[in-house]
């Protein structure tokens, strides 16, 4: 029987309708299947910030980033990520990301300063390198601003620390071979500063000597040393936190180190080795080798699980996150995030 034109019209209303409401309890059926906490993982290659149940190690979305993503951090409340967007020195942005309704939120122009790349996220603010510009900055999501800057005068500032109670800051400069210790010491204002005055932020900034090429670098758990690896010679250089003073060297051999993380415990540091494709893990107390992990060609960005039982690491030659067991410091998985895949990040959301 020939349909009217009516009838054909309320046939693809129907079908319509039909197809909005799938579309919406899938949607729906997705966000519901988000867990509480998620590894994300950066494709340099892809240009994407992947979501990653780290339950199924399933990737549950893949969101759009810019052109040369590096590193990531979660907010404290484990809604939004920001991404660094690095260029070499040469680009300036942050992208930002709601991981909520997984999509891209904006992207914060950082001029004048320049690539950034290392970041983190402490008292409500992402504080980034900003390694063109020999600077470290400060966003905040609340004015929507940068709204702090300081220059390091050090060669290719890369990474980042920032101590939980915003006294102290630590960066690696990978070309001067340093680290910069900036310490707050701020002053109460003066019987002369106008009403409701706040301190004046005053750092002193301490050129601590490491090796040249040392790039990533972590602090143990009880925030008394810091450890940073040279990818040029292998060598790690360890940092008396207390003193601010270079307190030994471990001849690692850690040939072309990219990253360095403690364990929860701090019993280890990894070590990863874009040159070799090595994991080396070494103790925190002996400063012995217990253990070297070929990965493959090349490995870079280090997450530790923050319940102490894994490790991920970006084996960005390969193009895959090894999962290891940290009881058996073996490969137990392996997570297809994209091409080359980097910094690594966890998001809990509260």
């Amino acid at each position: 029987m020939k349909k009217t034109t009516h009838q054909t019209g309320f046939y693809c209303l129907i079908a319509a309708f039909a197809l909005a409401c799938t579309s919406c309890m899938a949607t729906f059926s997705h966000a519901q299947s988000a867990p509480r906490q998620s590894l994300l993982a950066l494709s340099k290659g892809d240009h994407t910030l992947a979501i990653v149940d780290p339950a199924t190690l399933k990737v549950l979305a893949r969101i759009p980033v810019g052109s040369d993503p590096h590193e990531v951090i979660a907010s404290t409340d484990g809604k939004t990520a920001y991404v660094t967007i690095y260029g070499g020195g040469s680009l300036h942005e942050l992208n930002v990301i709601d991981l909520v309704a997984q999509k891209p939120l904006k992207n914060i122009d950082t001029r004048p300063l320049f690539g950034p790349h290392g970041i983190v996220f402490t008292d409500g603010k992402a504080w980034f390198s900003a390694e063109g510009s020999k600077a470290i900055g400060r966003y905040d999501p609340a004015t929507d601003k940068l709204d702090w800057s300081m220059g390091t005068g050090q060669d290719r500032t890369h990474m980042i620390y920032v101590t939980n109670d915003l006294k102290r800051i630590y960066t690696t400069n990978i070309s001067s071979g340093t680290v910069s210790i900036l310490v707050d010491s701020s002053v109460q204002p003066g019987k002369s500063a106008p009403p409701g005055a706040r301190p004046r932020q005053e750092w002193i900034h301490t050129v601590v000597p490491s090796e040249r090429g040392s790039e990533g670098f972590d602090v143990t758990p009880d925030g008394k040393e810091l450890w940073t690896a040279s990818g040029e010679n292998g060598i790690i250089s360890i940092i008396d936190l207390t003193t601010n003073k270079p307190a030994g060297k471990i001849d690692a051999k850690v040939f072309g180190a990219n990253r360095l993380k403690f364990t929860t415990d701090g019993k280890m540091a990894f070590i990863s080795s874009l040159q070799t494709g090595d994991l080396t893990i070494i103790d925190s107390k002996s400063h012995k080798e217990i253990k070297r992990i070929k990965l493959g060609r090349g490995a870079a960005g280090i997450q530790m699980d923050p319940n102490g039982t894994r490790v991920f690491v970006a084996t960005s030659a390969d193009n895959y996150v090894a999962v290891i067991d940290l009881k058996s410091l073996e490969i137990t998985n392996r997570i297809d995030v994209g091409i080359n895949p980097d910094g690594l990040a966890w998001a809990v959301q509260q």
